[in-house]
């Protein structure tokens, strides 16, 4: 046995503190993913290597989290669950500070470790989250986390970036290892080690659950939804400036409707995907592919722009507690590794929006808009078929 203890959660309408603590602590590891994108071009010019060559870094964190995640869930799987979200902190803020302090060469191997380490917190975190609360505050629970990472997209990153054009790059980074030192010492005091279940952890029970094909049906629509909404996030502000003409201060400003937008379909997607899964999912993936095509003309006026960006945040955020409700649902059982591929679904999907938008950037900066509505088409019918084998 783990040295966890076993209890059982009472509902209630309130969440633990724990799990806002969770969600702090990915806001604080996430800011990292969404920083070096606003300050490539001083990190290219500062190691002297060419933009190209720094966008790497970009890649080594993604494959960090792709790769090394579900090794190290299973890796870690007999740990309690506050010492793997202590270590996973520890791990990456050592392995970002020893970035800042290298060469070019030391820095994209910190990026992976840092990576492999965000990806294990953000699946501990979420099993953690889920034995914190009943069974009909799973969806809930998960939502709040996850609005971590939505904060750290949309406030997080844009912060970082203006700090660091105050004390150069490296400021920004050096305030997201302070952070996550603050989000480990919050842990140490405010997570219990706590579980839901009695059952000693097994790698053989998770090997089997991941094998689950409702789980990687699961895991389809997880790519192909955050690849639909995430291709026109990341050249919205491209789309703004070029397009329909804002001023670049009032950018941000932009971006930030999107995350109010995302903040409060968290809210509505945790609060009826524990009941209703399916229908957040399709609600959500329907809403994305409409939105999608109007953006292609709202983008063309301001007035048209702002409530179709804010709709788009909503509808991309529901589904996100619906995507773990259903993970956590059909791997009851064996949810470690299960989340930490949930994890890497997330990622596979932001990663494959720079290849997918070069198809059209060519073309019309609008019609990534028009990829994302083909994207979230094509996960429908994943969703339906996770319906149909419940």
């Amino acid at each position: 046995m783990t040295s966890e203890t076993v209890e059982k959660p009472r509902s209630s309408a309130r969440l633990p503190v724990g799990v806002y603590l969770l969600a702090f602590s990915l806001f604080a590891m996430g800011s990292a993913e969404f920083l070096l994108a606003g300050v490539l071009p001083a990190v290219a010019d500062d190691l002297q290597v060419s933009l190209s060559s720094a966008g790497f870094l970009i890649t080594a964190f993604a494959l960090g989290v792709v790769i090394g995640g579900p090794p190290f869930a299973v890796f870690s799987l007999r740990w309690p669950r506050r010492t793997a979200l202590m270590v996973t902190q520890g791990v990456f803020a050592a392995s970002v500070a020893a970035g800042l302090l290298g060469n070019y060469p030391v820095l994209l191997v910190s990026r992976v470790v840092s990576g492999v380490a965000y990806a294990g917190f953000f699946a501990v975190a979420s099993v953690t989250a889920i034995s914190l609360v009943a069974p009909d505050r799973i969806a809930r629970a998960s939502g709040v986390v996850v609005s971590g990472l939505s904060v750290a997209m949309v406030a997080g990153g844009p912060a970082g970036t203006l700090l660091s054009h105050f004390t150069q790059w490296r400021g920004g980074f050096w305030a997201v290892v302070a952070l996550t030192l603050a989000g480990t010492v919050a842990c140490s005091l405010g997570i219990p080690a706590t579980t839901r279940s009695a059952a000693r952890p097994s790698v053989s029970r998770e090997l089997a659950t991941i094998r689950k094909p409702r789980l990687w049906a699961v895991y389809g629509s997880t790519i192909l939804t955050t690849a639909a909404y995430m291709i026109t996030f990341n050249y919205l502000s491209a789309m703004l400036a070029e397009i329909t003409g804002v001023p670049t201060g009032w950018i941000p400003a932009v971006l930030a409707l999107f995350g109010i937008g995302a903040f409060v379909g968290l809210s509505i997607g945790g609060r009826i995907s524990d009941r209703r899964p399916h229908a957040a999912l399709l609600g959500g993936a329907v809403a994305i592919v409409l939105l999608s095509v109007v953006l292609v003309g709202a983008i063309r006026s301001s007035w048209a722009m702002l409530p179709t960006v804010f709709l788009l945040g909503i509808a991309a955020f529901v589904l996100n507690p619906a995507i773990y409700g259903r993970v956590f649902a059909i791997a009851a059982d064996a949810p470690t590794l299960a989340g930490a591929t949930t994890v890497s679904a997330f990622q596979l999907g932001i990663s494959a929006t720079p290849v997918l938008a070069a198809a059209v950037l060519a073309q019309a900066l609008s019609w990534v808009s028009l990829i994302g509505a083909v994207l979230a088409t094509l996960a429908i019918p994943l969703i339906v078929l996770d319906r149909s084998l419940g």
